[in-house]
């Protein structure tokens, strides 16, 4: 969506946080915290576009509009990349990944990053074996 990986992960919490049904997940989250900064968009001005309806195409346009930072399509490339291939990166951030790594697929070693682990804790969320 437009480039941005994590977008569509973002506006979907959004929308569970607003609809009541987030679960465990937490809307303004570190990972989302990197996206509004990178984009210069306040969290609170983004729900409020969500809470209007708005479909995914129409929140890109809002974000596009009225994002304080105007990133270039390379920018959001590089940007998106890294947030892909990104690893803890400190010790607090590493035990974190750690215990949840084991909770979740303690047998599977082709998890390293944080996508890597979101993605499985989503799959098994909602029923998928890890």
């Amino acid at each position: 969506m437009g480039g941005y990986v994590i977008l569509p992960r973002i506006l979907d919490k959004g929308r569970a946080a607003i609809a009541g049904k987030i679960g465990e997940y937490n809307f303004g989250c570190p990972t989302d915290q990197r996206f509004l900064a990178f984009a210069g968009i306040e969290l609170e001005a983004l729900r409020e576009q969500l809470d209007t309806g708005k479909g995914d195409g129409e929140i890109l346009a809002w974000i596009q509009k009225n994002a304080k930072n105007k990133p270039t399509d390379s920018d959001i490339m590089a940007w998106s990349t890294l947030q892909e291939r990104r690893a803890p990166d400190n010790i607090e951030g590493r035990e974190f990944f750690q215990e949840e790594h084991k909770r979740i697929a303690p047998e599977r070693e082709d998890i390293s990053t944080w996508f890597d682990l979101l993605d499985l804790d989503d799959y098994v969320t909602f029923g998928g074996q890890a």
